[in-house]
């Protein structure tokens, strides 16, 4: 029974009623009619004056800073708390300290990602400003240097041209990668979905980056326990970048010597399992959790070479693609040892890959 200002006068009321009609039967001569009409105007009364000062000195002040809150609160969530609490229905007082106290935590949680917030934008716009000064510092050297005189010497001018476009290009890449992020943080980028073979796109990734993998000294190989195709239902220039982004940090990252990265595919009951794994340095434990966010870089246990240095947003794009695949993907490593990331895919029926092969012939 949810309490009021009513309910709660009339047992009060009722109570008193019985209290004084009691007591007055004890005394003797009182008459049937006396005891009747003296409960009556003790009930009456009673009930007269609790009724006013409940409802209009308590229950209409509760019921004000409930809507007070509810107006503030705007949280749909909290009702289903309080519906679940029967002590809550039945005492508005502990409805108000509930309330009270599920506002003053929701707005704490506020502040707390407020505060995250307001850091991680501070560190992101530190991070944008560092990472587009160099190459625009570069570049700026290189010309600037052939403007003073250098470009008189042929050498010098083709070499230091040649420095500035890799510089520019280094620029543009960052530009392109840091709106790829921000489009598929809004959803602006949406996944076009079709039925292809993965294992054989990842042969295609693998022949792009073969000259890299060689020069840098690592072995690139994909796993033989089933040649049979994989299909997947995925956006396959998503993946495509997704495969490439990893199988490059493995390569940037890796071992100079004897270096080896691996790509495996596991068909599970509804999904197919990637997993690309390497034997480089590892990334340390704390650090595992921050991998994907941009512009963070693992220093200790990546290659210190800035000449290998990426843009810091391979991963984070990574995460959004997959992310946006109604998937996750998942790293693990050990230092001295290497890392792993694994993630999943939808995977494609047979019946569906029949049709899809009927409707190209």
């Amino acid at each position: 029974m949810d309490v009021n200002s009513r309910a709660t006068a009339f047992l009060l009321a009722a109570t008193i009623s019985l209290v004084t009609t009691a007591f007055l039967s004890l005394i003797e001569g009182t008459s049937s009619v006396a005891l009747l009409v003296a409960g009556a105007i003790s009930f009456s009364c009673t009930f007269l004056l609790c009724y006013l000062t409940l409802e209009f000195l308590i229950f209409k002040e509760i019921k004000d800073i409930h809507e007070v809150l509810n107006e503030l609160k705007n949280d749909e969530s909290f009702e289903d708390e309080i519906a679940q609490d029967s002590r809550a229905q039945i005492n508005p007082l502990k409805r108000i300290n509930q309330k009270i106290k599920s506002f003053a935590s929701n707005k704490q949680a506020e502040i707390e990602a407020l505060k995250r917030t307001n850091r991680f934008r501070r560190e992101f716009l530190a991070d944008v400003s560092h990472e587009l000064k160099t190459p625009i510092f570069a570049a700026q050297g290189f010309i600037y240097t052939l403007l003073e005189g250098a470009v008189d010497d042929k050498r010098i001018r083709m070499k230091f041209l040649k420095k500035a476009a890799k510089s520019l290009d280094g620029l543009d890449r960052l530009v392109k990668d840091l709106l790829t992020v921000s489009q598929m943080e809004i959803g602006a980028i949406t996944m076009q979905k079709e039925i292809f073979d993965i294992r054989a796109l990842a042969f295609e990734v693998l022949d792009q980056l073969e000259r890299k993998a060689s020069k840098q000294g690592t072995n690139i190989v994909i796993d033989e326990e089933n040649k049979n195709p994989v299909f997947v239902i995925a956006d396959k220039m998503r993946i495509n970048q997704v495969i490439t982004n990893l199988l490059e940090n493995a390569i940037k990252y890796g071992r100079e010597i004897e270096g080896f990265v691996q790509i495996s595919f596991r068909n599970k009951e509804d999904f197919i399992e990637v997993s690309v794994r390497d034997n480089g340095a590892g990334i340390p434990q704390e650090h595992l959790n921050r991998v994907f966010e941009r512009f963070f870089m693992v220093d200790k246990s990546r290659n210190k070479n800035t000449s290998k240095k990426g843009s810091g947003l391979g991963l984070s794009i990574v995460k959004h693609i997959i992310e946006a695949h109604g998937s996750e993907i998942q790293v693990e490593s050990k230092l001295g040892i290497g890392t792993v990331f694994t993630f999943y895919l939808e995977k494609a029926l047979k019946e569906k890959v029949k049709k899809e092969s009927v409707e190209e012939i």
